[in-house]
């Protein structure tokens, strides 16, 4: 009996193959065809930004009159560091998503440094901007040409002093070649805690005025969390910085803090106002924390 339908089997098999291989090229023809452009009509020049923040009233959305984001306003100064907490779907990463002008704002205005952002030159604007993912991308190459992103302008010793900052340095020099050592593609010889370390040398050497980080040390392990947080805090100092975060341990220290639940801003302040006032940020925090009995 099996040997009569191994033939029918194999048919189906191909079938599916080819059917799997044509919803795949459609998908990729969707993408080639796609004619979504930003239009870089600012004509504003700047080679280095202070980093002050303002979003003033913003709407947006990705579907006409489905807003994401609903008035939201919020100022950062220079230097200073806001988090932005929230569960899934309730608007950080659109936030950062505008800041870099991947997409244009139905209502309100973002500026930076008082200056309406559509008015700098794109290529500009995103030069003074790093945003540092959860899941880091390293392409086949050294760890050099990693960090680097073969600009040759960046010397070694400019490489080699900001991985000590970040505290990889020593882990570099053990690795067969130091910093000529290929990482492979996607960085699988290293760990997700040192592919994240070398994601922060990358971003320090490109000094930016605005760093993003978005929910950085959600998937390292406790172990690696500590020395990522110290990697963090050398990072972030005496820069404008956005941190997207699911652990609020992360983030005790930020000036300010967002939260934001569908869309709206619900409550911003600092971690001990927030707490003091028991409102959305309290018990998001005591969901994390009341197993250890510390909601301090």
């Amino acid at each position: 009996m099996n040997l009569l339908f191994r033939p029918l089997r194999v048919i189906a098999d191909k079938f599916n193959v080819l059917q799997m291989g044509m919803i795949a090229s459609e998908r990729v023809f969707k993408v080639l065809d796609n004619e979504d452009t930003t239009i870089n009509d600012g004509n504003i020049e700047t080679k280095h930004l202070k980093g002050k923040v303002e979003f003033n009233k913003v709407w947006f959305a990705y579907i006409e009159e489905q807003y994401v984001l609903k008035d939201i306003s919020f100022t950062l100064k220079a230097g200073e560091t806001l988090a932005i907490v929230g569960h899934t779907g309730s608007g950080k990463t659109s936030i950062i998503s505008l800041l870099n002008r991947l997409y244009h704002i139905n209502k309100g205005s973002i500026r930076i440094d008082e200056t309406n952002i559509e008015d700098f030159r794109l290529d500009d604007l995103r030069a003074n901007i790093a945003v540092v993912l959860q899941d880091v991308f390293l392409f086949s190459g050294s760890v050099k040409d990693n960090v680097t992103l073969r600009n040759p302008d960046i010397k070694d010793e400019e490489v080699e002093r900001a991985a000590k900052m970040i505290g990889i340095h020593d882990f570099i020099l053990q690795l067969p070649g130091g910093y000529d050592y290929n990482v492979m593609e996607r960085g699988a010889t290293l760990s997700l805690g040192q592919r994240q370390l070398l994601s922060f040398v990358r971003a320090l050497l490109y000094d930016p005025a605005i760093l993003i980080l978005d929910e950085a040390t959600s998937s390292v392990d406790t172990e690696s969390e500590a020395l990522i947080q110290h990697a963090i805090d050398k990072l972030i100092a005496n820069r404008t910085s956005i941190v997207i975060a699911h652990r609020l341990s992360t983030i005790r220290k930020a000036n300010k803090i967002m939260v934001l639940d569908k869309g709206e801003i619900k409550e911003i302040g600092s971690h001990d106002e927030l707490l003091e006032k028991q409102g959305f940020y309290y018990q998001l925090h005591k969901m994390q924390f009341e197993k250890q009995g510390n909601l301090a």
